[in-house]
């Protein structure tokens, strides 16, 4: 069984620790090429729950305790995964101000902002993608078969969530053009995983800013993940 800290997981102790050893490649690279990397604060950052929202024991509403200044996109009906819907809803909440944006998206609400981001979504800078759900369970494969997304994302899985295998995750961010971050067996990631506030993820919440100015293609025609430098390595994958 691998152990966390290897290639095979981004942290150093757990999923739930410090970003890790692996995880510092986001810096190596991303600091290929980059005059001023910005910062978290430079961003509006925009909270996208998944079906039922999330209750006050979720990372996400913890998250928003933790940074008041975050903001939730809210749903008209919480319990009905209507794609068109949940996507307008990303795209007014986006609409409201002229500052860039980061969504911290989890299960539908990431499918919700893929589909949004692939349609043109006004001042996204770039989305933390965590746990995403199943497309096929919902019957919205094809709405989501989509280009890579124009902006850099993260896809976070986990090797025993319900609603989409690591395996699934790894292809679904693949398809968008993610990051892939493999978090070990941690569930839905959600707030029956126990994870309290979940530093890890918000580690990775705080490196998002640095991929933002990272070029998104290489001269070569490659496009898979993030591209820093033209054709220099590419971090297409950490687990």
């Amino acid at each position: 069984m691998a152990s966390y800290g290897t290639p095979d997981h981004p942290s150093a102790a757990s999923p739930r620790g410090h970003i890790g050893a692996a995880h510092r490649g986001f810096e190596r690279h991303a600091a290929r090429g980059r005059r001023e990397s910005p910062t978290l604060s430079d961003f509006r950052v925009l909270v996208a729950p998944g079906l039922h929202d999330s209750g006050p024991d979720h990372w996400q509403t913890r998250w928003e305790r933790l940074h008041p200044a975050f903001e939730r996109i809210e749903q008209w009906d919480w319990d009905r995964p209507d794609l068109d819907a949940w996507s307008a809803q990303v795209g007014h909440m986006l609409r409201r101000s002229a500052r860039p944006a980061i969504l911290v998206a989890h299960s539908f609400g990431c499918l919700a902002t893929v589909h949004r981001a692939a349609a043109g979504a006004p001042n996204l800078a770039g989305a933390l993608l965590v746990a995403p759900a199943d497309p096929h369970k919902f019957g919205i494969e094809r709405e989501l078969m989509v280009a890579p997304l124009a902006v850099p994302t993260i896809v976070v899985g986990s090797e025993n969530d319900p609603w989409l295998s690591l395996e699934g995750a790894r292809t679904w961010a693949r398809q968008w053009g993610s990051t892939f971050v493999n978090a070990g067996p941690l569930g839905h990631i959600n707030a029956d995983s126990n994870l309290d506030d979940w530093p890890f993820g918000l580690a990775l919440l705080e490196q998002l800013p640095e991929l933002v100015q990272v070029p998104s293609h290489c001269r070569c025609g490659v496009r898979d993940a993030v591209q820093v430098g033209g054709c220099s390595p590419r971090i297409t994958e950490l687990e």
